[in-house]
């Protein structure tokens, strides 16, 4: 006989609504919420969830490596292409098990945070000089193996990388060095790897991306759009980080004389594949116009820690408008705050337009929420305190400095422009509690683990 296990929330967000809904009794069981209810008395049965209680966080934008970079790369008078050096530097020093012991870190770090699920954009496929590893699909098991260890689930975006750029002529450069780790022989044989891994799917999706059109040729991007359209089951989630540099758009428009995004929609990418494009830092107006229409999908994946931190700009989330939906991704992991990128958003928006106001807290926990999880990373039963819907409960405490004074009727408010990382409490995620009280269930030791795996590189 299954189980009901029933969960007597202080205060809850439910729905859409601003305001935080009192007494309101959860019910789980078979790792999804069977019923959800508002202004209930605590029944003898029920667990209390002291504080607000919020549906589980999506980081749909993630390189679990960088996270060893965090701390190390704040060179004077360097750029994201001096950045992407270092980068280069860890990358060469990870073996699948290595892999496994940073990112299974990385990922209790992000259920602290109260991330219940991750999109992790995976380009680190082979050994050293591009050999591939007995099991050609061993990077990316290890990240899969790594969510579980954590309690998380994860959408693996499997990356197509072909190219080593585009030079100042625009034409595309072969691969070399660290690169020659990320790619694959041809879009045929990124293909064909890819086709032969099936993770295990109660915690884990397979879908894919394009790096980037400076690291795919634009008749690598047609054919990728031509297989997405033959798969019998289309990948439930495609990725591709997009504009995210000046430079970038200058190669583009040498290479194809459009930018990133009118490359897009030439090859039917933008309006075949329903993509999330990661970044969208550096857009035209004629470029949110393709965006913008009825007949694009796509989603666009702020990563506003990151993009501070590299210097790449500031997006323009205002001209977005209602067609455009927003995800959230931690990225480079300068920080784990799932919270802070959602209030950065809107922080960004005041820096570069002078107006406040411009994205509003219930939006930007739909970022975190629905559109994270069921729009960018494919679980679209995910997202939402509603019956049906997996089990993913973040409580969040009232009782720090930083919420002091909190008020129910502005509970979104309070979450997105009050709250840290540090006041989540207990998380639980697919039914199952991976964290309580501030400490990893099944990492206790998330801290020294971490710190381990960083220094063994």
């Amino acid at each position: 006989m299954t189980r009901v296990h029933r969960y007597w929330c202080e205060w809850a967000l439910v729905g859409p609504h601003p305001a935080a809904a009192a007494g309101v009794l959860i019910e789980v069981a078979d790792g999804r919420i069977r019923g959800v209810r508002a202004g209930e008395a605590a029944p003898s049965d029920a667990e209390r969830l002291q504080g607000l209680t919020v549906a589980g966080f999506a980081n749909a934008h993630s390189h679990a490596f960088h996270r060893a970079l965090r701390g190390r790369t704040g060179e004077h008078g360097g750029s994201f292409w001096t950045w992407r050096e270092r980068m280069y530097a860890v990358a060469a020093a990870l073996d699948p098990d290595s892999y496994h012991r940073l990112a299974r870190a990385v990922y209790a770090e992000m259920a602290l945070a109260g991330v219940t699920c991750v999109g992790e954009f995976h380009y680190l496929h082979h050994g050293p000089g591009g050999v591939p590893y007995s099991d050609p699909n061993a990077m990316s098991a290890a990240l899969v193996a790594a969510a579980a260890d954590a309690g998380i689930r994860i959408t693996l975006l499997d990356a197509c990388y072909l190219s080593g750029g585009l030079d100042a002529d625009g034409k595309h450069t072969q691969l070399r060095g660290t690169q020659l780790r990320f790619g694959d022989a041809s879009f045929d044989a990124w293909a064909h790897r890819v086709a032969d891994y099936r993770p295990d799917g109660t915690h884990a999706l397979l879908g894919a991306a394009v790096h980037s059109v400076r690291a795919v040729p634009e008749p690598d991007l047609r054919a990728f759009v031509r297989h997405y359209d033959a798969l019998a089951e289309p990948w439930p989630a495609v990725h591709i980080h997009l504009s995210e540099q000046p430079a970038e758009n200058a190669s583009c428009l040498a290479a194809h004389g459009r930018t990133p995004t009118g490359l897009l929609a030439d090859t039917g990418f933008l309006d075949r594949t329903a993509p999330t494009l990661v970044h969208a830092t550096h857009l035209t107006d004629d470029d949110l116009d393709l965006l913008r229409a009825a007949r694009s999908r796509a989603v666009v994946c702020l990563c506003p820690t990151t993009e501070r931190d590299l210097a790449d700009g500031l997006a323009r989330t205002a001209d977005f408008g209602a067609e455009v939906p927003v995800s959230l991704g931690s990225d480079g992991h300068s920080t784990i705050d799932m919270l802070e990128e959602a209030r950065a958003v809107e922080m960004h928006e005041r820096l570069r337009t002078g107006r406040r106001g411009t994205v509003d807290a219930s939006r930007l926990l739909e970022s975190l929420h629905t559109t994270g999880h069921a729009g960018s990373l494919g679980w679209k039963d995910a997202g939402a305190l509603g019956a049906g819907n997996r089990a993913d409960l973040v409580t969040i405490g009232l009782d720090s400095v930083r919420l002091a004074g909190f008020d129910p009727d502005r509970a979104s408010d309070a979450v997105v422009f009050a709250a840290t990382a540090a006041d989540v409490r207990h998380v639980m995620a697919d039914g199952r509690w991976i964290v309580r009280d501030g400490v990893h269930q099944l990492i206790p030791d998330a801290a020294r683990v971490l710190d381990q795996a960083i220094k063994e590189l």
